[in-house]
């Protein structure tokens, strides 16, 4: 690999990392989402420009605050609006340390002064409709590209693009500030909150695109904005059972890749290298949202499955009849075409393949899954179970031709595969 080569891709890791950051910090000073993103892609451009010939600076995300920081003051010196702004920003570019890790931090011991979260409720206002602010959050705090929002909603990349450039257009239109609502606002905003964290967790727990089968650093930006959140909200549930739900999921981390970086499925995983902190942490998020009392919400649920694996020393040990009565439970709670492909799976377990793949068949015809991988690799799996090898290896096929992850691609085709050989 050229030192070009390697300089584009260090450029882009580190753009995965810091974009949410820079794109967070610039909207709290210029209080424009679209501006705050498109100064991020000057600096973007600049970082392309000058490090292949310069090097990777030792703080990349300093030196892209910088420029940014500089293209506002252009800006608004542009748009006539620098009297006041030139001020600000030049008195905060003088003074600001040379670490906006640090900075960003920092902002921590004020519980809602942390930029990520205020943009995150900024992106999930009541002026969007319920999938433009996750479609627009996690295009600005998880980094994702419209094709992997795309998977994560199950519809057209053209669709997402669309709502993105909506929402920004209108949180700029509606004046909306930079603030993390409070009191009633606050509540009625959650759950939209709520499902963008899950989303940006799942995409970095189970990848949709690209060679690597875990992005973990999504996940952990996950984990901190569902901690800070718990911290904000301490009396609502769901953002614990959230919170229980991603900790028990994040646990698994080590145990889910090979040492090559192939996918180690949950059945087959070492339980011994599964996190048994953050295992604890989860089980006691769990309790506490089940101390708050209400009905439980789907998080809580999904924390309640998850719990159940957790729980079982062997793959053996597993509850699979409590698990498949969660999720018959959280399908009358959250109807949804996934949930029902989940509860199959748990059907299959407790009850045994036959009964899986009846309810699995049924899904088939559904147009939200008609390009959705996990149902023919369900439907691969329980064939196989049924002594089906030729139906299996045909799903196992159609599945790894419609995954964009090469990881996961490569394992359906070695299952794919090993039907050949068993046939």
């Amino acid at each position: 690999m050229t030192v070009a080569a390697e300089t584009n891709r260090a450029i882009d890791a580190v753009w995965r990392i810091e974009s949410p950051r820079l794109i967070a910090a610039l909207a709290r000073m210029v209080h424009d989402v679209g501006l705050a993103e498109d100064l991020a892609q000057d600096a973007l451009v600049a970082a392309l420009e000058q490090w292949p010939a310069s090097g990777v600076p030792a703080n990349p995300g300093a030196w892209l605050m910088s420029v940014a920081k500089r293209r506002a003051i252009d800006h608004f010196r542009r748009s006539k609006r620098l009297e006041s702004k030139q001020e600000e920003i030049g008195r905060d570019l003088e003074t600001q340390q040379a670490d906006v890790a640090n900075e960003i931090d920092a902002a921590l011991d004020d519980d809602i002064g942390d930029d990520l979260l205020r943009l995150m409720f900024v992106a999930c206002h009541p002026v969007l409709s319920p999938d433009a602010r996750i479609a627009l959050t996690l295009r600005l705090l998880g980094g994702l590209t419209t094709s992997e929002i795309a998977r994560a909603f199950l519809v057209a990349e053209s669709t997402v693009s669309q709502r993105i450039v909506r929402a920004k257009r209108t949180l700029a239109e509606k004046r909306v500030p930079f603030e993390v609502p409070r009191g009633q606002e606050l509540t009625e905003r959650l759950s939209s909150v709520l499902e963008v964290i899950y989303l940006v967790f799942n995409e970095g727990y189970a990848a949709t695109a690209g060679d690597d089968w875990l992005r973990p650093a999504l996940c952990d930006e996950a984990l901190r904005l569902g901690r800070v959140l718990a911290g904000l909200a301490p009396d609502e549930p769901e953002v614990h059972g959230l919170v229980a739900l991603m900790e028990i999921q994040a646990s698994r981390a080590r145990a889910r890749v090979g040492p090559g970086g192939e996918p180690i499925l949950l059945l087959e995983q070492n339980r011994a290298r599964w996190d048994h902190l953050l295992i604890r942490r989860g089980l006691a998020a769990l309790e506490r949202a089940e101390q708050l009392g209400g009905d439980r919400g789907p998080y809580a649920l999904q924390a309640a499955i998850a719990a159940c694996h957790a729980r079982a020393r062997t793959a053996e040990e597993t509850d699979w009849r409590r698990i498949a009565a969660l999720y018959e439970t959280l399908a009358a709670v959250t109807p949804s075409p996934v949930v029902e492909l989940n509860r199959a799976v748990a059907l299959a377990m407790a009850y045994g393949p036959a009964a899986g793949l009846e309810l699995a068949d049924q899904l088939i015809e559904l147009p939200a899954l008609k390009d959705y991988h996990l149902l023919p690799s369900v439907r691969g799996d329980l064939l196989q179970k049924l002594g089906r090898t030729d139906e299996a290896r045909a799903e196992f096929e159609r599945a790894a031709s419609l995954t964009q992850n090469a990881r996961e691609r490569d394992l359906l085709l070695s299952r794919a595969a090993a039907c050949k050989r068993g046939a």
